[in-house]
């Protein structure tokens, strides 16, 4: 009744649904129930001889099954879980990888995750031929691996880097002094895993006789203790966190011979507080390339190492005024002296080529837009596939070039928004292709570009979402505090009067280098903005100076001073949607998580004339508590930019707080700590200010488990309801 009484007085109980003969949403639609599943093609795994392709099927039993690509035709069940048991019982595939031969398979099983990327996984080695299994270790393991051979498995355990035969089961330690938060081989530390995006710290040479991997020495990095609400008598977790301006681990990168069973160490150079991003075997078996940058992630050196002594030399060198982001667009070809990469150093992110013994480079591609990934190299034609947004930043496309940079060739007219998956020999491409209102379509395409045919339409969405009064959903732009020109998307509701007023919620992120405005479905919590937009709510969400695919000087404008310009965005569009006939101006309310929740903390306080309401959700609140690679990158560190820190902190602008504002957090989020929320409640108390507060016991930074995530948004929804 409360909710009912609610609507009402707000004028939100809108009539469309009701004469259209649509359905409503509700929440449970969004969270609890299947209602708005899109499906994919799980487990999509091209073959050697790039005419087949396995996936995961779920029909009674857990299948992987081989497909005829071109035709869709079922050839051959490799696994059953019904059939293969062990010891009589069935096991679940998470993930499954083939040896080069594919005659065996890593079967990974039991996920547990211990971070954002590194997972935990009970693995068996799958014989394809005779269905025999095998438990590649008795406990949960990291990162299982075939040698390129087939021969060997790689794994790390307990901060040790280890091989099995596959033929005669034994192990070996290639490291024994792992050591919780002290030594760590073959796996990232907690930094490098989070923001270098990347958790195997180890990688086999192109022959399989050697092993290439980090050790992390944490000794000296600071400790960060979380308190797991478990028990009787609640248990401290303790890990290596390194804020910003405090020390790093010592990395160095270790090369280990099978052959000799003896360990090499690569010369990275005496500093010792770097970065070591990349390591990538190029095809000589026997150098190392190792992508080395300096704490201020300005400068980048490609570094060549040698196997056997672990001298190395420089190949390749880069300097930037701001930062360098580092990114996995780097292919060696197989002339052993040159290798396709990716840079921003002519303002945007292009592709190169680059013969180190030459010392010549090569624009592969050039104009004022970004390049996102090299898809995949035809090393026998010398093609380079590879996405971009040439069309418009909120677009992707295939395109294909040559070595030289010559008879470029877009593969996919269709204007939206293509994620591709090569499949190995490069005559087919998987394509997921969606605009903002058309849900993915998923469709295999060959070299050329043309559709082959159709392996999952999401016609069952469609049809789903035909059955409910969508609110539309529409690209546009605004206007940005500079002047310049946003992209946007507004959902309006069903029943849309343009004479009639309506309150705005405002969503963004506008993290460096982010989007959440693309031509791509679905935006971000579609269903959910579309069940307020039921309610009556406008649903707007700009990116604003900082975000991606707009260029160097767009992109890194926000350098020293994060938090600022982002938010002067986000003030100045509300303002405007505010000048809009149909926009009540004063109910425009603002939201965020992660990012998000640092600038929607930053935009109540600053634009506290502007916003009714906000709510942040796992926010930043001073980036002094936050990692510091990432936080050091775009503000160097707090020793050499102490007012850059402070005067965008949300922590020290909470005596402007006028509007509504709900604070919530997971008290287990490793990533961005519980802190940030306490010492921010901190200061509104003093400042006696009024706040809304929610806290997740145990949840981390993504918030979810069980009935969470329903929790978490009707918390939200009644918050803006009740606020809006």
């Amino acid at each position: 009744m409360r909710y009912l009484f609610l609507f009402m007085s707000l004028g939100l109980l809108g009539t469309a649904n009701a004469q259209s003969g649509k359905k409503q949403i509700t929440l449970e639609n969004v969270w609890s129930l299947p209602t708005f599943k899109s499906k994919s093609v799980p487990g999509f795994n091209a073959m050697n001889d790039g005419k087949r392709y396995t996936q995961i099927d779920n029909d009674g039993s857990q299948q992987i099954n081989i497909y005829d690509l071109q035709k869709g035709k079922k050839q051959k069940t490799l696994f059953d879980n019904a059939v293969n048991k062990v010891n009589g019982e069935k096991i679940a595939v998470d993930e499954y990888s083939f040896s080069a031969d594919e005659t065996k398979m890593l079967l990974l099983t039991e996920a547990k995750n211990i971070y954002r990327r590194s997972i935990l996984h009970k693995v068996y080695i799958y014989d394809i031929k005779s269905g025999s299994l095998q438990l590649l270790d008795a406990e949960p393991v990291l990162h299982a691996t075939f040698s390129p051979d087939g021969s060997k498995v790689g794994f790390v355990k307990n901060n040790n880097l280890y091989y099995r035969d596959t033929k005669s089961g034994q192990v070996t330690a290639i490291t024994t002094d792992g050591e919780r938060n002290k030594i760590i081989n073959g796996n990232c530390d907690w930094v490098y895993e989070e923001e270098f995006q990347f958790t195997r710290a180890y990688q086999w040479s192109e022959k399989g006789n050697y092993i290439a991997y980090y050790r992390f020495d944490e000794s000296n990095v600071p400790q960060y203790t979380m308190t797991v609400y478990d028990s009787l008598y609640p248990t401290p977790y303790q890990y290596k966190y390194p804020k910003a301006g405090e020390p790093n681990s010592v990395v160095q990168i270790k090369i280990y011979d099978l052959a000799k069973k003896q360990t090499t160490q690569a010369d990275v150079g005496t500093e010792t507080d770097q970065y070591i991003p990349r390591i990538k075997w190029t095809k000589d078996d026997s150098k190392l390339c190792i992508l080395r940058m300096n704490r201020l992630q300005n400068q980048l050196e490609y570094l060549m190492a040698d196997a056997k002594s672990g001298t190395s030399t420089i190949a390749y060198l880069e300097r930037n005024d701001r930062y360098i982001e580092i990114n996995d667009n780097i292919e060696f070809l197989s002339d052993n002296v040159s290798c396709i990469f990716s840079s921003g150093q002519s303002g945007y992110n292009h592709l190169y080529r680059w013969d180190w013994k030459a010392q010549n480079l090569v624009s592969l591609t050039d104009g004022k837009f970004d390049v996102e990934s090299i898809v995949s190299i035809d090393k026998k034609r010398n093609l380079i596939y590879y996405t971009a947004a040439e069309g418009s930043p909120m677009e992707r496309k295939l395109y294909v070039v040559d070595a030289n940079g010559e008879h470029k060739k877009c593969l996919t007219e269709e204007n939206g928004f293509h994620v591709i998956t090569p499949c190995n020999g490069d005559r087919y491409f998987l394509d997921k292709y969606s605009t903002i209102n058309s849900p993915a379509v998923f469709s295999l395409r060959d070299a050329d570009g043309k559709i082959v045919r159709t392996l999952e339409d999401n016609k069952v969405l469609k049809a789903t979402m035909d059955e409910f009064a969508l609110g539309k959903l529409r690209l546009t732009t605004v206007k940005g505090d500079s002047g310049v020109n946003l992209n946007a998307w507004m959902i309006t509701p069903p029943d849309f009067d343009s004479t009639k007023k309506y309150p705005v919620l405002m969503f963004q992120y506008s993290g460096p280098g982010s989007q959440q405005v693309t031509d791509k479905f679905p935006v971000s919590d579609y269903f959910w903005y579309q069940m307020l937009a039921e309610k009556g709510y406008i649903i707007v969400c700009a990116d604003g100076t900082g975000t991606g695919f707009r260029g160097e000087n767009f992109r890194k404008k926000t350098y020293l001073q994060l938090g600022k310009y982002e938010s002067d965005d986000q003030i100045a569009v509300a303002k405007y949607l505010g000048t809009l006939p149909y926009v009540e101006q004063s109910r425009i309310g603002i939201w965020g998580w992660s990012y998000g929740g640092f600038m929607a903390s930053t935009c109540i306080f600053k634009g506290a004339d502007v916003f009714k309401m906000a709510i942040a959700v796992a926010p930043v609140t001073n980036w002094r508590y936050y990692d510091n690679i990432y936080t050091e990158r775009y503000m160097r560190r707090p020793q050499e930019n102490a007012a850059g820190y402070d005067e965008n902190a949300p922590e020290k602008m909470a005596s402007k707080l006028k509007g509504k504002f709900l604070l919530v957090h997971g008290t287990g989020d490793d990533n961005v700590h519980f802190q940030n929320s306490v010492m921010l409640v901190n200061e509104m108390i003093k400042f006696n200010k009024e706040y809304d507060s929610e806290y997740y016991p145990n949840r981390n930074h993504g918030i979810s488990g069980g009935n969470t995530r329903f929790h978490l948004y009707r918390r939200m929804t009644d918050f803006i309801l009740q606020n809006l």
